[in-house]
């Protein structure tokens, strides 16, 4: 069992590459890699070209340049990852107090031989009202059932073998359980964790590093 951590982006909301800004004395990548290093038996990086050098100190056993789009990095990482291993958990390293319990739960479905499933997600219960707006991006025009959604985060969990079908058209989603999902394989969600944030703005750095502090206690 491996993780790929995806730590390629280049940080276009933020303002500037994310996942080597502090948190609580450490990069946000390390908080990722460490999480995954507990839980699994090999990790993978991926990073921006110009950051090989300052990732390879960061305790992951294989560190590679990502590509063009979030899918394209996933696949670099995937390229790394020993055709023996049987899982493979894929994690963003922009939401770095993803526990390694977390991890756990998202590969432990994958593990129990009486389920029979492709992927599982990590995911919360919808709390805000959802609108569907039009084209002109303000005007109402129906309101979603939050009853059957969930607010998907990582850690992914996926057997291996059908991950690497799903990225084998080389296409491109948002996360890999979208591959997946629409190359036919069936995916579990389990209860994610509400202080698993992604860092996306400015703001989000001032929670994390509350967070991370104690703050949740």
């Amino acid at each position: 069992m491996w993780a790929v951590v995806l730590a390629g982006g280049s940080g276009s909301r933020f303002g500037r590459p994310k996942q080597f800004e502090v948190l609580a004395g450490r990069p946000v990548v390390a908080w990722s890699v460490a999480a995954a290093r507990k839980a699994t038996d090999g990790v993978v990086l991926v990073v921006p070209r110009g950051d090989l050098e300052r990732a390879r100190t960061l305790g992951a056993d294989v560190v590679v340049a990502g590509g063009g789009t979030r899918s394209a990095s996933v696949r670099e990482g995937l390229s790394r990852v020993p055709k023996s291993v049987e899982v493979v958990v894929v994690h963003d390293a922009a939401r770095p107090l993803a526990s390694p319990a977390l991890f756990a739960a998202v590969v432990a479905p994958l593990l129990d031989e009486d389920v029979e499933v492709d992927g599982v997600v990590c995911g919360l219960a919808v709390a805000d009202t959802l609108k569907r707006v039009g084209d002109d991006g303000c005007t109402v025009t129906g309101t979603l059932d939050r009853s059957t959604l969930v607010a998907v985060q990582t850690p992914q969990a996926f057997r291996a073998s059908v991950l690497r079908r799903a990225h084998a058209a080389a296409g491109d989603a948002t996360d890999d359980a979208a591959l997946v999902e629409a190359a036919g394989g069936t995916v579990r969600v389990v209860p994610g964790e509400p202080c698993n944030l992604k860092l996306t703005l400015p703001s989000d750095l001032v929670l994390l590093r509350h967070l991370a502090s104690g703050g949740a206690s």
